[in-house]
């Protein structure tokens, strides 16, 4: 029987993880999640991990394999449309190497599921820094980041650039897709403010974040540059830019392909 919530999970070169992670998720008991992996062709054999993992579990595990590295935010696009279509009540975002904890799915989930969110946010500051093995430097940028954030666009979230997110399918089915702009870091800025401005719920919920111990990150000086010049365009689209931020109608479908 398929599950009502689904995690996905974008991959690039995510070999020492992606088995661990999903059959960690798969092994939850006390909620059930299906995965679907969005791999960006990765050249080390991430995908055929995948798809030797959904030879076992064909209800469960899903992948999508794209041609390149095209960007976490159409990565992420592409699996909620994919979400849509297949009925998930819940879909939420989680990086493949542990350091979004599989056991705080279940109080992300409960919070859009039984306490009224629209979405909830994995916060890594809402009460501290809960951030584990990341250099100093690392931390007070990203702490930093999230506060600029919070003051230019008005959201009263304390991890705005938080990556480990939980979207009730009501969101997703309400927005134009296609003005989603960000690919990279402000991606998640994105979806959160367009969230915020059609005047859905958001809620955090305290997390622990540990920093990756196999593999290599992702994250770059300039994904931090684009989340920090592009809240600006971000906050400046909200002036002019009325239909983004307006809830999609029902004659309007946001599940034709990317």
């Amino acid at each position: 029987m398929k599950a009502d919530s689904l995690i996905i999970i974008p991959t690039y070169n995510e070999k020492e993880n992606i088995s661990n992670i999903i059959h960690v998720i798969l092994g939850i008991e006390e909620h059930k999640f299906d995965v679907l992996v969005i791999d960006d062709n990765s050249p080390d054999g991430t995908g055929a991990i995948v798809d030797g993992i959904i030879a076992e579990e064909p209800e469960r595990v899903h992948i999508i394999k794209r041609s390149g590295k095209l960007g976490l935010g159409t990565a992420y696009i592409e699996g909620f449309k994919w979400a849509l279509q297949q009925d998930y009540a819940y879909v939420i975002e989680m990086d493949a190497d542990f350091s979004h904890r599989p056991q705080d799915l279940i109080p992300l989930q409960r919070a859009c599921g039984e306490e009224g969110a629209d979405v909830s946010i994995g916060s890594r500051y809402l009460t501290g820094l809960n951030v584990v093995n990341w250099p100093l430097g690392r931390i007070l940028m990203s702490y930093f980041a999230s506060k600029y954030v919070r003051l230019i666009t008005g959201m009263k979230i304390n991890d705005t650039t938080a990556g480990f997110v939980c979207y009730k399918r009501e969101v997703l089915d309400a927005m134009h897709f296609d003005m989603i702009k960000f690919k990279g870091y402000a991606f998640q800025i994105e979806m959160k403010f367009t969230a915020y401005k059609m005047g859905f719920k958001l809620k955090e919920v305290p997390i622990v974040f540990v920093n990756r111990e196999l593999g290599t990150s992702k994250m770059s000086g300039g994904i931090f540059s684009e989340a920090l010049f592009g809240v600006i365009k971000l906050k400046w689209s909200s002036w002019f830019n009325k239909k983004k931020f307006t809830r999609r109608t029902a004659t309007e479908t946001p599940t034709e392909k990317a």
